[in-house]
């Protein structure tokens, strides 16, 4: 079902990034503040709302939607059944909020990949996803783990000099359709 376009653009602060947004409309607003028990209003980016990517990696025309920073955020399965070998409680994949998951490949096989190919679209293997405190919060129950897990695992083995890492970052670079299914292909 389309989200419906009601009135004129909200400003909106995405981390950083201050944009305008279009508003769902007063009946979602209402169903979503009654199911999150608080007052809550539902916003979108129309095709006429832009915000341009800031990354010293993104080229003109680059642009991210309400996402940290980058389009797309990939990690394979086998980083996560790794992580999940060390910790007490093994957390989904849920927790990290992926895009796409790739399976057949050797755990942070992805950490090697600058370029790669998914059916029909080129992507950019832009940068390591530094991981924060919101990989502590179950996606399901909205809670934070108090021993802070996954993190704290994290810590003793993905740490970089930027923080702790844990899948990639994407930029599209092609346009085309992507299926559950498609083989990986590592161009560089």
């Amino acid at each position: 079902m389309p989200v419906p376009e009601a009135g004129a653009t909200v400003p909106v602060t995405v981390w950083k990034s201050q944009l305008t947004a279009r508003p769902a409309g007063d009946a979602a607003d209402a169903w979503l503040s009654d199911f999150l028990g608080q007052p809550v209003r539902l916003v979108h980016m129309d095709e006429a709302i832009t915000r341009p990517m800031t990354d010293a990696r993104s080229l003109p025309g680059d642009e991210v939607s309400f996402a940290d920073g980058f389009p797309l955020l990939l990690i394979s399965r086998a980083s996560l059944e790794g992580l999940n070998s060390r910790l007490a409680r093994p957390v989904s994949m849920l927790q990290f909020r992926p895009n796409l998951v790739v399976d057949g490949v050797p755990a942070h096989a992805e950490d090697t990949w600058k370029r790669i190919r998914i059916g029909e679209v080129e992507f950019e293997v832009a940068k390591a996803c530094t991981r924060c405190v919101f990989t502590t919060v179950d996606p399901l129950r909205g809670e934070r783990d108090p021993e802070g897990e996954p993190l704290r695992t994290l810590i003793t083995y993905r740490r970089a000099a930027d923080g702790v890492t844990f899948g990639q970052n994407l930029i599209p670079r092609t346009l085309g359709q992507v299926r559950v299914g498609d083989a990986v292909e590592v161009l560089a």
